[in-house]
C-alpha cells in the first residue's frame, strides 16, 4: 500500500511525456510510468495529466494549477517554467516566485507535492549554453521545497541523465528509458519500492562520436529543432495549441481519453 490514492500532474511537455512514444503515436512519459506503480498498491486508484506541450508557467499556473487544488488529490506533481527561462532576457527569480505561488495554493489544502529540478545540460551541444540559468532556478526551487514542504525530484543529480541516451534528438526531451528513470527516480523519492533501481548502468558502447560527426549533429539539430522553435516565439505561437490534456480528469488509469493523436515533433 503506496497511501496515495489519487495523483494529478500538471505541467509541460516534459510531464505530458513527449518522447515517450507509444503504439498509437501518443506519448507515455515518467508521469504515466510513476501512475502505474502507485496503482499497482492501491485499489480504486485515479490519476489525471493535465500537462500539455509548450505551455508557459503563467498558464500552467491559471489553467492546470486550479483544477489540481479544487480536485485536492493525495499526490500532485509540478514541473514548470522550463520553458520560460530558455527565453532570452527571462528573469529566473520572478519565474521561481510566481512558481512559489502555486506551490504554497497545493500545500495550503494539505496536498503532498513533488517538484523537478532541471536536467544538467553540461554535457549537451549547444544546449549547454542555458547551463547557469537552469542552476540559478533549481536553487530557487530547493529553497521553495524547503519553506513549503515540498518534495523534490533532483534531475540535476541524476548521473543516469548525463548519457546521451536519455535524450531525443531535439535534445529537449527525454527518451523511454530516460522516462522510465525518471519515474522510478520519483517513486523512490515518494517511499515507494518498485524492485528496479534508475542507478543501473546503462550498456557499454564501443566508439565515441568524432568532432565532425558532432558539428554536422549540431547543424542538423538547429535546422531541424531551433530554426522552428524561433520562427514559433517570434509569431507568439506553440506547439501546445490546439492541445488538450491527454487526462483532464480523475480516473481509473486503465481509462484514457479520446483525445486525438498528434505525432509530429514538439517543444518543451
Amino acid at each position: 500500500m503506496t497511501g496515495i490514492n489519487s495523483y494529478v500532474a500538471i505541467g509541460d511537455s516534459f510531464t505530458e511525456g513527449l518522447n515517450d512514444r507509444l503504439p498509437d503515436g501518443s506519448f507515455r512519459g515518467w508521469a504515466d510510468r510513476l501512475a502505474g506503480i502507485l496503482a499497482a498498491g492501491e485499489a480504486g486508484f485515479a490519476y489525471a495529466n493535465l500537462a500539455v506541450r509548450g505551455k508557459m508557467l503563467a498558464e500552467i499556473m491559471t489553467e492546470q494549477l486550479p483544477i489540481a487544488v479544487e480536485t485536492r488529490p493525495d499526490l500532485v506533481t509540478v514541473c514548470a517554467g522550463g520553458n520560460d527561462i530558455i527565453v532570452p532576457g527571462a528573469d529566473v527569480d520572478a519565474i521561481a516566485a510566481s512558481f512559489e505561488e502555486g506551490i504554497a495554493a497545493l500545500r495550503a489544502k494539505g496536498i503532498e507535492v513533488v517538484i523537478f529540478t532541471g536536467p544538467d545540460t553540461k554535457q549537451m551541444s549547444v544546449m549547454n549554453i542555458l547551463r547557469g540559468k537552469v542552476a540559478i532556478y533549481n536553487a530557487n526551487l530547493w529553497a521553495i521545497a524547503e519553506r513549503h514542504g515540498a518534495k523534490v525530484v533532483d534531475l540535476w543529480a541524476m548521473d543516469a541523465l548525463h548519457d546521451i541516451r536519455a535524450w531525443s534528438d531535439d535534445r529537449l526531451h527525454f527518451t523511454p528509458e530516460g522516462h522510465r528513470r525518471i519515474a522510478l527516480r520519483t517513486a523512490e523519492v515518494l517511499g515507494v519500492p518498485t524492485g528496479q533501481d534508475w542507478r543501473e548502468p546503462w550498456p557499454e558502447i564501443d566508439g565515441h562520436p568524432n568532432w565532425l560527426t558532432l558539428r554536422r549533429s549540431d547543424l542538423e539539430w538547429t535546422r531541424v529543432h531551433l530554426l522552428p522553435w524561433i520562427r514559433r516565439q517570434l509569431r507568439g505561437e506553440s506547439m501546445g495549441d490546439g492541445i488538450t490534456p491527454k487526462r483532464p480528469r480523475l480516473a481509473p488509469l486503465a481509462e484514457r481519453s479520446a483525445r486525438p493523436v498528434v505525432v509530429e515533433p514538439a517543444d518543451n
